[in-house]
């Protein structure tokens, strides 16, 4: 079979699960080879060979580190160059995105982006978009060159599938412009003990009806109870009640959760268009003629208030 190249989106030698999900994917069309960058690179092997990876090409240097993105794109292009796929993926975030664009552009390759699934085709792979703020949903293939494409976590169930995960180095020749945007410090991001937002299983989010940030432990107690992430409307974000880091929607981030509840939360176009393609989307507000009802699994019409609470006792209670 052809092989397709999977960028490894790893800390340390830890592989975050939207890779392994791209595993999943790279085999419905072709055989997978992950390409691993950076410190511990080479710890990802065992990892990514029990979930698909027929080999895995490893470059550990300093660049990776101490400059933004380009010496990850001098990198996979080494890779392309190497293995001639049959299609590229990465993972659908802000860094993923600008990686595979630049790296379209220099293999003269289309790009889908933010793909929610991806199938074999006679004509190559063939993606599932949503669209226009996830009012339509398209099936795209690209017609030129080498197809790279991003997609979205939680796209797929993760399947192990033990291959040989054979270690390769993998030589890589920097550009003069991989030292253009230097890293000059680094913050670590608090840890909240929960998911991260965009890769989380389940979202809880919040929004104007939580009226308050005085009252977000109220759903934050809901998320804890199923091991969820906390999400926010732009209205309760914009209000200073959580996070901007913790926004869902147009201008914050998409979510593509198993499950999304929404509490208080109207529906606004720019909050749908960030969580529309969740699996199954649960809404609890008090206003039944609330656009957010829609698009719904399951409504409850109700004082979040009291729903709430009752909600996260009841799962509290079946899992003790």
């Amino acid at each position: 079979m052809a092989e397709v190249l999977v960028l490894v989106d790893h800390v340390d030698g830890a592989v975050r699960k939207p890779t392994l999900e791209l595993l999943t994917l790279a085999r419905r069309i072709g055989d997978p080879v992950a390409v691993a960058l950076g410190a511990g690179a080479e710890a990802t092997a065992a990892v990514l060979g029990e979930h698909g990876a027929v080999k895995v090409l490893t470059c550990d240097a300093p660049e990776f580190a101490d400059y933004l993105v380009v010496p990850k794109v001098d990198a996979l292009q080494a890779a392309f160059e190497a293995v001639s796929p049959a299609a590229v993926l990465v993972v659908s975030s802000a860094e993923g995105k600008e990686i595979a664009a630049r790296l379209a552009l220099r293999t003269g390759s289309g790009i889908i982006t933010d793909a929610t699934d991806l199938e074999a085709g006679d004509q190559g792979p063939v993606a599932t978009q949503a669209v226009f703020a996830a009012s339509y949903t398209t099936r795209s293939r690209v017609s030129r060159g080498v197809p790279v494409i991003t997609v979205k976590p939680n796209s797929a169930a993760v399947e192990a599938a033990p291959a040989a995960g054979t270690v390769e180095a993998l030589t890589v020749a920097f550009g003069k412009n991989a030292t253009g945007t230097q890293v000059t410090s680094r913050t670590p991001r608090e840890s909240t003990g929960r998911p991260e937002l965009t890769e989380a299983a389940i979202v809880v989010s919040g929004g104007r009806g939580v009226n308050g940030a005085e009252n977000f432990p109220l759903i934050e107690a809901l998320a804890d109870s199923l091991g969820a992430a906390v999400g926010a409307s732009r209205a309760a974000v914009d209000a200073g009640w959580y996070p901007h880091t913790s926004q869902v929607g147009q201008t914050g981030k998409s979510v593509s959760p198993q499950l999304y509840i929404a509490s208080g939360i109207s529906g606004a176009i720019q909050h749908r268009a960030g969580m529309q393609t969740s699996k199954t989307i649960v809404a609890i507000n008090k206003d039944a003629e609330a656009p957010i009802f829609e698009l719904v699994d399951y409504g409850v019409i109700g004082d979040l208030f009291t729903v709430v609470p009752q909600l996260t006792d009841e799962i509290n209670t079946r899992k003790g």
